[in-house]
């Protein structure tokens, strides 16, 4: 029967009258050549520094325009360079216009908080309209495509990019792949000018590296995969993410970028994806390195697993016709993939005009603009978490400040990793931020590391001559005379992101070094902590007045950290990753699973149980954790039913009180923990949160809707289902505090 059915619908498919799109796009076909559908699938790398001199016919990307072997380029927001490109496209071959893409990662000429720090403020409607700030200025500088959500699910401080994501959770990290497709790609299905292709990355498990070092192998089973990685990749699609990057590691065995697995059975089949998939750069030629075989081979095993587009490796356009040849692959396979391709710039609409992302009237007006630095600031104010506050802050303008550390002055830390701006250099600092509002000195107090290999690897210039001695001893003359020391350490932009993969998250020694010093002073020292990632702060949790974790805050940086400092602004982020307190915990994450000897994760040391000799279980700083400039309490946790149907809907409440006498922001945080099953569950899962204002003294309600979705897991067949059974509903501020109660679904 299933069989009949199957044969009706693809027969109902055959039938469908053709969309306007498809027509066009078989008639296309039907006049290029091999070598011009080959040439749809390769992606190059060009010059973005070019600002418009005229083209060299010796270009090797001329050169590939000319003889149709180029579908995409990548890497330049100069409109004059690109227009010449596009020049070319159209009048060679088949006429086809190149498909543009770039690294848009956190803004695109106008910097926002990096990503990590942008998941931090819990807010879906800002995340959405920093994508739609950063499409805006990108599409006005001649690019379509943006190679942007990075949804990688992260649990370990070591990997770099876990800069560039949303986390360690999969629940929160779908919703906010969600608000970037939004914000990039619009709502209405629909590219206008200012619409952007988004580009999922990257796909799949790129996160999971072992040891938290780039590029490295992964190792995971699809039920482990599907429950605690895969949700942002699946409800990025769902939310009509039109390309994906597959990603450099393998995943059972296969790389990404030729697993029929990930890119045919689970993202086209399962999750009903229709567009197309591009490689990582050179991850196709990458290959041969794993050992599966040589361009050729891993070319044409590429294509048949479903990879469209060839980033830079030149596996497709040099190999794929030997290998139509030979039977390793079909004409049907490269028109498959040469269709999605063209279907993609039929949806930009670059073939009713080829030049509509380069109206060089809307640089001017839309990039870099006040408004837009505005909205930066905005933004920066809600993704600073207060980690430790001794009631020193907020700070008074009056008081004397000493401004002191290696990253006061660095305007590009500010900007932090992947960000491609020409403006970096002219990041608000955050000795100007403080500068501007009250009467402070200056000491840049320490290397970054002693070591001076490393130090110079990873700083932003500047004069480092200096004895590391000398420089602790000048900030601590200025804090002797100061009221309150603002200590500016942490990592340059250097430090965290692509290819920066660290052993030891802890602060850098030489800043250390600093810290000791200034807190012998006696005076109160504020940490305003610059990181891409978690860090083991264990000494400055005991020693620091109070902690700002700032991340890397962008353009507006300096002036957005003034804000908190001072009062102006009530911080409200919260933390989307655990801080470890060593690096021996790592890979460390709140939603782990139980073991056989379960032991506390603050308890002390005991024989035989899952602990270790030297370090409790827990995190410094656990996930969900940030605090404010109020306080406030919760109450009890109340279901509408204490049992529930499997189709049935029960309401999880809990009143929120403000108890202190600021008006604060709350992010009041939903878990679930299924106590049985028939496969092993998390100790606690996020399920939902919402973020509430609250004026001092009052009290709001809290609502939850729990269904089954809610309640549901894959199983170990990979069935998405809801055991009957209890469940523990959690609500509170953090995942290690609130109130619970128990639900039964029958």
């Amino acid at each position: 029967m299933k069989r009949i059915l199957l044969l009706a619908g693809l027969l109902l498919a055959a039938c469908a009258p053709k969309s306007d799109m498809d027509k066009y796009i078989d008639s296309l076909m039907d006049r290029m050549t091999l070598e011009q559908k080959l040439g749809q699938l390769n992606l190059h790398a060009v010059n973005g520094l070019v600002t418009g001199a005229k083209l060299s016919d010796d270009d090797a990307n001329v050169k590939a325009l000319q003889a149709g072997q180029l579908g995409g380029v990548f890497g330049s927001g100069d409109l004059a360079y690109l227009r010449q490109m596009q020049d070319i496209a159209v009048s060679s071959g088949a006429g086809i216009p190149l498909i543009t893409g770039m690294d848009v990662i956190h803004g695109f000429q106008t910097i926002y908080p990096i990503p990590l720090a942008l998941s931090t403020s819990w807010d879906m409607d800002l995340i959405e309209s920093v994508a739609r700030m950063a499409a805006k200025e990108a599409s006005a500088s001649g690019i379509n495509w943006v190679y942007s959500p990075m949804v990688d699910i992260c649990r370990d401080a070591r990997w770099g990019r876990i800069a560039e994501g949303g986390g360690e959770d999969p629940y929160l990290g779908g919703e906010i792949a969600k608000a970037y497709v939004r914000g990039y790609q619009g709502t209405d299905g629909v590219y206008d000018d200012h619409d952007v292709m988004v580009c999922v990355k990257h796909y799949a498990l790129y996160g999971a590296a072992e040891a938290g070092r780039d590029y490295n192998t992964v190792f995971l089973n699809r039920q482990e995969a599907l429950n605690g990685y895969m949700r942002p990749y699946q409800q990025a699609a769902y939310a009509g993410a039109d390309s994906y990057m597959s990603s450099f590691n393998e995943f059972e065995g296969i790389p990404a970028s030729m697993n029929n697995y990930l890119m045919n059975e689970l993202l086209r089949d399962t999750w009903g994806f229709k567009g197309f998939i591009v490689s990582d750069y050179t991850a196709v030629s990458e290959e041969i390195n794993h050992g599966i075989g040589d361009l050729q081979e891993v070319s044409a095993r590429s294509l048949k697993a479903g990879l469209d587009m060839d980033m830079m490796a030149d596996g497709f356009v040099g190999t794929l016709e030997q290998s139509l040849k030979e039977g390793k692959v079909s004409m049907a396979d490269i028109d498959r993939a040469c269709r999605r391709i063209l279907e993609a710039k039929y949806k930009l609409g670059l073939f009713d005009d080829p030049y509509k992302y380069l109206d060089p009237s809307r640089a001017a007006a839309e990039i870099y603009t006040t408004e837009n630095k505005a909205d930066a600031r905005k933004t920066a104010q809600e993704c600073q978490v207060l980690l430790k506050n001794n009631g020193v802050l907020p700070l008074s303008k009056n008081a004397r400040i000493a401004v002191v550390g290696p990253l006061a002055k660095d305007a590009h830390s500010m900007a932090g990793a992947w960000a491609t701006s020409s403006h970096n250099g002219e990041c608000v600092t955050l000795y100007d931020g403080i500068a501007e509002v009250a009467n402070v000195t200056y000491a840049q107090g320490s290397r970054l590391f002693k070591d001076e290999t490393l130090d110079r690897i990873v700083r932003n210039g500047g004069d480092y001559s200096a004895p590391q001695e000398r420089l602790v001893a000048e900030a601590v003359a200025k804090a002797r005379v100061a009221d309150i020391v603002i200590a500016c350490v942490g990592e340059t932009n250097n430090m965290s992101g692509e290819a920066a993969s660290r052993t030891d998250v802890t602060l850098p020694d030489a800043q250390k070094e600093l810290l000791k010093a200034l807190k012998a002073t006696g005076k109160p020292v504020v940490m305003v902590l610059v990181t891409g990632r978690p860090l083991a702060l264990v000494d400055e949790d005991a020693s620091m007045d109070a902690i700002l974790n700032v991340w890397a805050p962008g353009t507006e940086g300096g002036h957005a950290v003034a804000d908190i400092l001072f009062g102006d602004v009530n911080p409200s982020a919260k933390l989307t990753t655990s801080f470890p307190r060593s690096v021996g915990q790592l890979p460390l994450y709140y939603n782990h699973k139980n073991t056989g000897r379960p032991h506390g994760e603050f308890d002390p040391f005991k024989k035989f149980v899952s602990a270790y000799l030297d370090e409790i279980n827990g995190p410094l700083y656990p996930f969900g954790y940030g605090l404010s400039y109020t306080t406030h309490e919760y109450g009890d946790v109340s279901l509408s039913a204490a049992e529930m149907p499997q189709n049935g809907t029960v309401t999880a409440s809990v009143t929120v009180t403000n108890t202190g006498d600021r008006d604060g922001d709350e992010i009041v945080q939903l878990y679930i923990h299924d106590i049985y099953a028939t496969s092993t569950r998390p100790v606690k899962e996020l399920k939902g949160f919402k973020k509430v204002h609250i004026a001092a003294g009052e009290s709001v309600q809290v609502d939850f809707p729990i269904t089954t979705e809610e309640l549901s897991y894959y199983n170990h067949d990979l069935e998405w289902v809801c055991e009957p059974g209890d469940f523990d509903i959690y609500i509170g501020p953090d995942c290690q505090r609130g109130g619970s109660a128990r639900l039964t679904v029958r």
